[in-house]
């Protein structure tokens, strides 16, 4: 599906920051190891540097090395909700996951989208992972299609991939802190009601 794979890799490599679809809505990111590229996400986003990013990937198995081992409650969330519009907030792997991507927290959001074009992306980076976060400015509403995420990063992303006919639902992702082997927080009410 994917035509412009070696210019998705290069970007990436490159500290480049791409604008892709998702299953909720559309994404911009980096590679999490990319400092550079992480800061230059801030700066087009205008974002406060307290709000941290999340790591997406085509697979869970891909966003365990970045993160503790996960309580039950939260292993019986991704089980249920994984792939899907669901972020899940744990302890993150600190020697995995550095400071400037989770503003100093110690925890991180991570998510395994539900969208092909998402997907391909992720089976052909290095380390089938993405640092990201929405594609549009702060404070400003989320880009839902291919046309708004062009509007939207036009001129601040260095490369912003079709869809393909892959559309994205439009509503965010439900974030869920994970407290321990029993209770979960929800932080932000999304696309997915919650039922264990």
């Amino acid at each position: 599906m994917l035509q412009n794979r070696d210019d998705i890799i290069k970007t990436l490599e490159n500290d480049g920051v791409i604008a892709y679809v998702t299953d909720t809505v559309w994404g911009l990111g980096c590679l999490p190891e990319r400092e550079i590229a992480v800061k230059k996400i801030y700066e087009i986003k205008k974002r406060e540097a307290q709000k941290p990013l999340i790591l997406m990937s085509n697979d869970v198995a891909n966003l365990l090395p970045y993160v503790e081992i996960i309580p039950k409650a939260g292993q019986k969330l991704i089980k249920k909700y994984f792939p899907g519009a669901l972020t899940v907030v744990t302890k993150k792997n600190k020697k995995m996951t550095p400071d400037y991507l989770t503003s100093s927290m110690d925890t991180v959001g991570i998510r395994v989208p539900d969208n092909e074009i998402f997907k391909e992306i992720c089976e052909i980076i290095p380390n089938h992972v993405l640092a990201t976060t929405s594609a549009n400015l702060s404070h400003q509403p989320s880009a839902k299609s291919y046309a708004q995420a062009l509007e939207n990063m036009q001129g601040l992303a260095d490369l912003i991939i079709e869809d393909y006919g892959f559309e994205c639902a439009g509503l965010e992702s439900t974030v869920v802190g994970i407290i321990d082997d029993e209770n979960y927080k929800i932080y932000r009410q999304g696309a997915i009601n919650i039922d264990l």
